[in-house]
């Protein structure tokens, strides 16, 4: 199942991009590249920086709570990069797992090193997709429109964790159970700070929801923020599901149909959705300058000291 659920849902974001253009052909992107400009790709690169700053100054708390070590000045550029390794590798987490595993070899302790990544990216989605669910929930036409779609989604999602509880208890019952006492104690040491995390977090999604709203005005949608903000936060709940490709897929079908069930036109929709998809590679590029600019550091393990075992991260990332 490990080797099988990174190609898996990897074929499945190419599907529904497949689907997209079927529906849609090539229209929507084309004229989502023409309304791109000089103006918006500066707007871009500013919010970019924005958030990115806020996600490394979260990844900061959580890594000092847990007793590594981690300046601003480096968390920064690491952000940056794992950002673009995100956007233009398949899987979209594999830039994160390059930064858990590169900070736990200079902190000198891998194992935390991955944890406190992959709990700064899993409380870092929490805020949207709290958010999100209202939303969703107080929208009917939406919330009917996309009924359809919503009941295989959430087997697939029942199906997913059923079996992630099933290896739990596996690796809990063949001498894993140290990692995962080791994983309860962090998530209750970082819990200690979710004000500080809270507010990173909503700043952040702030961001998010402006470069959004720059891209839905290039795309020539001059609907209010009242109409627009809600859809938009939909897209930026599913962009969670670990079924996309370089964050394209799911978020450009949501927006398709939310446009549409909103009156605003699904082709307007999935236009919006393609500017705001390469606003956000745009966002990133600092992320390629910092791989050329800055030497990986590497601190190889010792012959007698074991390999240490990096959990997973499928599944966590925006």
């Amino acid at each position: 199942m490990k080797k099988l659920w990174p190609r898996l849902r990897l074929l499945i974001g190419l599907g529904i991009l497949a689907a997209l253009l079927w529906w849609h052909s090539t229209d929507a992107f084309v004229d989502a590249l023409k309304a791109i400009d000089a103006g918006a790709i500066v707007i871009a690169l500013a919010i970019g920086l924005l958030t990115t700053v806020l996600s490394a100054a979260r990844w900061c708390l959580v890594a000092r709570r847990l007793g590594l070590p981690l300046t601003m000045a480096g968390a920064v550029p690491d952000y940056y990069k794992a950002q673009f390794l995100n956007a233009v590798l398949p899987a979209g987490v594999l830039g994160d797992v390059h930064r858990a595993v590169s900070h736990g070899h200079r902190s000198g302790d891998v194992g935390r090193g991955v944890r406190a990544v992959f709990l700064e990216r899993v409380t870092g989605q929490v805020v949207p997709v709290l958010v999100g669910l209202v939303v969703l929930f107080t929208q009917p036409a939406v919330l009917s429109a996309m009924a359809p779609a919503m009941t295989p989604a959430l087997v697939v999602t029942a199906v997913v964790l059923s079996l992630l509880l099933v290896v739990a208890r596996r690796r809990n019952r063949t001498g894993h159970r140290g990692a995962v006492a080791a994983m309860f104690a962090d998530t209750r040491a970082v819990l200690d700070i979710w004000p500080a995390i809270v507010v990173l977090s909503v700043t952040a999604l702030a961001g998010h929801l402006a470069l959004f709203v720059v891209a839905a005005r290039l795309a020539g949608s001059t609907a209010p923020l009242a109409t627009l903000v809600p859809l938009l936060l939909l897209a930026l709940l599913v962009m969670v599901l670990p079924v996309n490709v370089g964050g394209w897929g799911p978020r450009e079908a949501v927006l398709a149909v939310a446009f549409g069930a909103a009156g605003l036109g699904s082709a307007q929709g999935l236009t919006v959705s393609v500017v705001y998809g390469v606003l956000t590679f745009v966002a990133c590029l600092p992320g390629a300058a910092a791989l050329l600019l800055k030497r990986r550091e590497a601190v190889p393990e010792g012959r007698d000291q074991a390999p240490q075992r990096v959990p997973a991260l499928a599944g966590v990332g925006q």
